[in-house]
């Protein structure tokens, strides 16, 4: 759709035409979306909604490390919690562990961590305790 409205046409005439045009040699056909509803139409309007789907596709997150850090933490504990064994337990906590612990030692931007690494073996003794082990 290079090409100029052309002399004598009017605008809507000649989107219109080109609209036919592209629906007859089936450039519309197969579109991703098709026949579903339109997303958020529940929602209230917000001017950054592509922003922040743009972050969610992309896995960006704008919080201060320290923050991502404590979610991150947060997650693990839940995880560890429904991990299928104590292995994973330990592995999942002992990753976290690790990111604690150069937290620690290097601080990050953001507000003060407030996070001490977890006691892994105090965790798999709870988790044998609830999984009867």
């Amino acid at each position: 759709m290079t090409e100029r409205n052309p002399p004598g046409v009017s605008f809507e005439t000649w989107i219109d035409r080109q609209i036919r045009e592209a629906t007859e040699r089936g450039d519309f056909a197969g579109l991703p979306g098709a026949g579903k509803p339109l997303p958020r139409l529940d929602q209230p309007y917000d001017e950054m909604w592509w922003i922040k789907e743009k972050m969610h596709r992309e896995h960006v997150s704008c919080l201060p490390p320290t923050l991502a850090l404590r979610k991150e933490a947060e997650e693990a504990q839940e995880a560890a919690a429904a991990a299928p064994t104590e292995a994973a337990l330990r592995r999942i906590l002992t990753a976290v562990n690790e990111r604690i612990g150069a937290a620690l030692r290097t601080p990050l931007e953001g507000p003060p961590l407030n996070l001490a690494p977890f006691d892994i073996d105090e965790a798999a003794r709870k988790w044998r305790e609830q999984h009867g082990s």
